[in-house]
């Protein structure tokens, strides 16, 4: 009798492509959570178009435990100097003043920051701007909407 040939199947070509899909797809999967936790982190305040003050443009200032930030031109002004006469905060009221018909202030708060938001927020009120507020979470980073971008109506 004649003997029976087996028929052997190498698996080694389909596993080795096997194995590089799932590498593919493993890192496609860090890459997409990657950019979407980085995503999060990152808030931008942006003036609504139907609200209180839609013909005026907004300027921000961000308040937090150790002073301000002036946006967009990333200006600090620390606690202590936010009464003086000719810090970069009463330098910015008072032309937030003069063309109180044109521009507003909107005031991000950081939780460590509400103290410094009240004295702001007190010096905004005596010179009668409108502003508006937003507390925003203290590991996020702030994006600030170009004025120069928002249309006056």
């Amino acid at each position: 009798m004649r003997s029976r040939r087996t028929i052997e199947v190498e698996l080694f070509p389909f596993l080795s492509v096997l194995v590089c899909v799932i590498g593919s797809l493993i890192l496609l999967i860090v890459v997409v959570t990657a950019q979407i936790a980085s995503n999060q982190r990152q808030v931008t305040i942006v003036a609504r178009e139907d609200g209180q003050n839609q013909a005026k443009v907004p300027r921000y200032i961000e308040c937090r435990s150790d002073g301000i930030i002036i946006h967009p031109e990333q200006s600090f002004v620390s606690r202590e100097e936010i009464n003086h006469a000719h810090s970069a905060l009463q330098n910015l009221l008072a032309e937030v003043s003069l063309n109180k018909d044109k521009e507003y202030l909107i005031v991000a708060v950081r939780p460590d920051g509400i103290d410094v938001f009240q004295e702001v927020r007190a010096l905004v009120e005596q010179q009668n701007i409108d502003i508006g507020f937003e507390p925003i979470d203290a590991g996020w980073q702030l994006k600030v909407q170009d004025a120069a971008t928002r249309r006056i109506k």
